[in-house]
């Protein structure tokens, strides 16, 4: 069994920042299960362009305001708490949140906390943990 909370993440190598985001990671490949979690916290006004081309990645609106676009389709969606997002086909997405929005997100597989975005937007797949 795993307990951690968000005061257990602060501050330390799982609590990653950057300009435009923070991504807490409560739950990495270390622990097993299979998945990771993560609490991301979005700043206001910011355009955030990603692709997971190595994992899938459901994200869960807990608070805060913004939009979707799947740049693929050029489909956008509008973002608010309790909307869930599933990006199941690697689909290459870009996040405008209006306020400061927060999110929990599940990566699959998992996350090892040593990723670190590429100029596409895209984390490595590392595989050992």
């Amino acid at each position: 069994m795993h307990v951690r909370d968000l005061g257990d993440v602060t501050g330390t190598e799982d609590d990653v920042e950057t300009p435009n985001w923070r991504s807490k990671r409560l739950l990495l490949a270390k622990h097993g299960a299979g998945f990771s979690v993560h609490e991301t916290t979005l700043q206001a006004n910011t355009v955030n362009d990603f692709w997971y081309a190595n994992h899938v990645e459901a994200v869960f609106i807990t608070h805060g305001e913004g939009e979707l676009t799947d740049q693929e389709t050029g489909k956008t969606y509008q973002l608010r708490p309790g909307t869930v997002y599933l990006l199941d086909g690697h689909e290459h997405h870009q996040l405008r949140p209006t306020t400061e929005m927060r999110a929990v997100c599940v990566f699959n597989p998992p996350l090892t906390g040593r990723e670190v975005h590429d100029e596409d937007g895209v984390y490595p797949l590392i595989t050992d943990r």
